[in-house]
């Protein structure tokens, strides 16, 4: 990650990237459609537990971002056997986490659906689907920590694989269990959770095997382990603020629901399939800036600037393409992209507007995603967490009711574009500080 081509090293690290997180958008469609097949009941239950699943995938994939950046930076320092204790703090950490939930998970059904419905079937399989996720939530903790080991290596082939074999094995469980083919009972929703927990299993145990027999510059080894504060404080120096934006996205969320459903239903179910839509352009970008990360700890833990500002100007120009592209797809393609969700004439009425409308944000949110990734690359996770609290809290919520009290539910999306504003206004200013204090000062060793 020192010395091939930044272009190269980018693509040969991002492309595997990208193709198992549009395998990772594609499977959250199609489980959803099976499980919509079981009712709309069931369909209403997953939804009402997906909130407990965003705070579980924050709290893994924060973990697992602070993980990948520090591992990477003692790469980039030359200090294999450090990286190594960070890998091993990782996998610890991932223990820990899943055996929380696992408590956690036991008791909180019982009232959390509760929260929301008395509807005696709608609760009992959101319990049942719940229990099962929190319970065996070891093979999804363990899949992401062990996928941003291996990426913070250089290694996003092996990775590539344990997520999309992962997604896959879900995508052929699904069916099988919740309608019982094969001899096998029909399970329902349980089958669902069953084959969702199956398939993150299977890609953590593949991620372990490829991590002891793939990844030779790091050695794992517990004999003489010992856990440290200070590799702790500094994995979570990254990974807290990581953890904190995700979970900060589930608040927008409903937020935007409780403003829009003042309108009608049907604007809510625009914006839920708006989110559909726009994970497939926002992926690849996603993809991208995972494998940027991992080249820029290192090579500022290798005090090499010239190809840290290499390698975050190509990628703001990639991205910048992607996005643009999205946007263009998202203002050509309106109709046909809302059809493919079944949209009624009232859904296309206000779809059309709000792709249109939503869209003419992508190219100015990738240049913001680029520069806020690179300051969790460098640890100042806080920059990031910054804008993200100020993009979604502080301007969006409030600019979006504003416009949709004073000028109805099409003015609303423009709220989006207020807040990107913002967004990069503030990237480029901590960018502008980030590149004075801490990379124009860099010497090699």
């Amino acid at each position: 990650m020192g010395v091939k081509p930044i272009a190269s090293l980018l693509f040969s690290m991002g492309i595997p990237i990208m193709i198992s997180m549009m395998i990772q958008a594609l499977y959250n469609v199609i489980d959803s459609i099976f499980i919509s097949r079981i009712g709309e009941n069931a369909l209403t239950a997953v939804s009402l537990a997906f909130p407990v699943q965003i705070i579980m995938i924050a709290i893994g994939i924060g973990t697992a971002v602070g993980v990948n950046a520090l591992l990477s930076r003692r790469l980039g320092e030359k200090r294999p056997d450090k990286a190594s204790d960070v890998a091993m703090h990782g996998l610890l950490l991932a223990v820990i986490l899943a055996a929380s939930i696992a408590i956690f998970g036991a008791t909180l059904p019982f009232w959390f659906i509760r929260m929301f419905t008395d509807d005696p079937q709608i609760v009992d399989m959101g319990n049942t689907y719940l229990v099962i996720i929190t319970v065996f939530s070891l093979g999804m903790f363990g899949q992401l920590v062990l996928e941003r080991i291996m990426q913070g290596t250089g290694d996003t082939i092996h990775p590539m694989i344990t997520q999309g074999l992962g997604a896959i094995i879900n995508i052929i469980l699904d069916p099988i269990l919740i309608f019982g083919y094969f001899g096998l009972p029909a399970m329902g929703i349980k089958g669902a959770a069953v084959a969702t927990v199956i398939g993150q299993s299977i890609g953590m145990l593949l991620g372990v095997y490829f991590l002891l027999t793939k990844i030779k510059v790091l050695t794992i080894s517990f004999s003489d382990f010992k856990v440290r504060r200070k590799t702790l404080k500094g994995i979570y120096r990254v990974g807290l603020p990581s953890i904190i934006m995700q979970s900060i996205g589930s608040v927008m969320s409903v937020g935007m629901n409780s403003i829009l459903i003042g309108f009608s239903s049907t604007a809510v179910a625009v914006f839920g399939v708006y989110f559909k839509l726009q994970s497939f352009i926002f992926m690849p970008l996603f993809g991208l800036t995972t494998a940027m990360i991992s080249i820029v700890a290192f090579n500022f833990g290798a005090k090499n600037k010239k190809r840290i500002t290499g390698t975050i100007k190509l990628t703001a120009l990639i991205a910048f393409c992607i996005m643009s592209l999205g946007t263009v797809l998202f203002n050509l393609f309106p109709v046909p992209l809302l059809k493919m969700f079944d949209a009624s004439d009232e859904m296309l009425q206000i779809g059309v507007a709000a792709l249109k409308t939503i869209s003419l944000h992508f190219p100015i949110a990738a240049i913001a995603i680029v520069l806020s990734v690179s300051f969790q690359a460098m640890g100042k996770g806080s920059y990031s967490l910054m804008m993200s609290v100020v993009r979604q809290l502080v301007v969006l919520l409030p600019a979006a009711y504003l416009l949709a009290r004073n000028g109805g539910i099409n003015m609303t999306w423009y709220a989006f574009i207020i807040a990107e504003g913002f967004s990069i206004a503030m990237a480029l200013i901590f960018f502008s500080r980030l590149y004075r204090t801490k990379i124009a000062v860099l010497e090699p060793a």
